[in-house]
């Protein structure tokens, strides 16, 4: 089944789409590395999915929302408090859009998904290569090669200090990278794994059907990430796996595991912020590296305008101000500066940084049309014989990582990460491809009838 699956993945259901489908196989694959060079490939693939499929995408009203919410940004951005930086600010959302309409039109298949989750998986490995020797070999080294074509750059030690970055700016960011594809692993190991218990039951005595190495590969995969989250030391990436665990145990209907992990869920945060005499009790067995990172014991003296609640309440205090149409886009960060004496990129929150910057219409708007594909993936999912039963949990793993992404993004921004924002817009195009194609063969099928 899996060699099979897998040499279909590599060919598009629609000739015409191939060329577009194998730029972005191998723009993926070079992406995580390089991300101009990868940016080229999926590039190319956007565009000339956009070319063969330009009256189709035109149709779909999803898009004319996007339309409509990409002419209501530069309405706010004229009405920005700083124009250039507004203007400017709109890079970070409109490529972006084009990406996500093109290659829902390109991904229209679960065995896309599939193959996209491989190359993902297996591209990420060299930067957890790298993670590692940072953190216990004392790499460190910048490598540089035409500016941007080829920009690696690992601080001895973690950045900050004893924290996982690898190659990326920042280990939150690298946290939500390694999220991503830990959730997809841990997804395909699961495929892997209910498939060779179906080779053993239905031939006892006999040797697997397949082959170990990808169930092997994926193992080491699985643990690696999950390994790499934990040296990150952010909370956000520990929260989303702990997400992702317990999507899959409950998708699977695990309920031993389910209580297991919420048991020590239970007992990290009593550890962290129970009343001192029960904290104790926890905190014999529950290690320091993780109550102390969650109640900011590991960093006592941050200073108040660095804390989350703080950027929150200033966020919102800006929306108050101007909910119509906000202070422009890349606004907040000059605004914070005057009033807190400190340089902050954003306020850790992505929709109160777009109500700040945006308003609440544009802010309401986008995460409208955001709410939509997730709504109509999880339909999908529920009531649909159109994905086959072995197909199912691959959809839910990507289904899981956009959930993952809306709820990193209550605590974090990723959106000025390239790699990460890029790879989001990647996970909705593809549920928002998986759904279109349904609902076309749903409409062949009333139409034949």
């Amino acid at each position: 089944m899996l060699g099979a699956s897998l040499k279909l993945a590599f060919y598009h259901p629609n000739s015409d789409l191939q060329t577009p489908w194998n730029c972005l196989q191998i723009g993926l694959l070079i992406f995580p590395l390089s991300p101009f060079l990868g940016a080229v490939g999926i590039g190319f693939a956007v565009l000339i999915a956009w070319l063969r499929r330009n009256r189709t995408i035109i149709s779909l009203p999803l898009n004319r929302g996007f339309a409509l919410l990409s002419v209501l940004l530069i309405v706010s951005a004229g009405f920005a408090y700083g124009k250039t930086e507004a203007f400017l600010g709109l890079f970070n959302l409109y490529p972006f859009f084009l990406v996500f309409i093109g290659l829902s039109a390109l991904i229209q298949t679960t065995t896309q998904l599939r193959q996209i989750a491989w190359i993902l998986v297996i591209s990420s490995m060299p930067l957890l290569i790298m993670g590692f020797g940072q953190m216990f070999l004392g790499w460190a080294f910048k490598l540089q090669v035409l500016w941007i074509v080829l920009d690696w750059a690992i601080a001895p030690g973690g950045d900050p200090p004893r924290r996982m970055a690898s190659i990326f700016m920042h280990a939150n960011t690298f946290a939500a990278y390694l999220a991503i594809v830990f959730t997809l692993a841990l997804g395909l190991w699961l495929e892997q794994w209910r498939w060779g218990i179906g080779d053993w039951v239905l031939g006892i005595g006999k040797r697997f059907s397949k082959s170990p190495v990808p169930i092997l590969f994926l193992t080491v995969a699985v643990i690696a990430n999950f390994v790499a989250l934990i040296l990150t030391n952010s909370r956000n990436g520990w929260a989303i796996a702990i997400v992702a665990c317990l999507a899959y145990a409950l998708y699977q209907g695990w309920r031993i595991l389910v209580g297991s992990v919420v048991g020590v869920i239970a007992s990290v945060l009593l550890a962290a912020f129970a009343p001192s005499q029960i904290a104790q009790i926890f905190r014999q067995v529950v290690p320091a590296f993780f109550w102390a990172r969650l109640n900011d014991d590991m960093y006592p003296d941050r200073p108040v305008a660095l804390m989350r609640k703080t950027q929150w309440e200033f966020a919102w205090s800006l929306t108050q101000q101007h909910p119509w149409t906000g202070w422009g886009l890349r606004n907040f960060t000059a605004l914070y500066k005057a009033q807190m004496h400190i340089d902050l990129g954003h306020p850790h929150n992505l929709f109160l940084m777009l109500s700040a910057e945006t308003g609440l219409p544009i802010t309401l708007l986008f995460f409208s049309l955001l709410g939509w594909v997730l709504f109509a993936g999880i339909q999908l999912l529920r009531k649909s014989n159109y994905i086959a039963p072995e197909d199912r949990l691959i959809f839910f793993s990507y289904l899981v990582v956009f959930g993952e992404w809306l709820l990193f993004n209550t605590v974090d921004v990723t959106l000025f990460d390239f790699r990460v924002n890029t790879l989001s817009w990647l996970f909705l195009s593809a549920i928002c491809g998986v759904v279109y194609h349904y609902q076309q063969h749903e409409k062949f099928i009333a139409d034949r009838n």
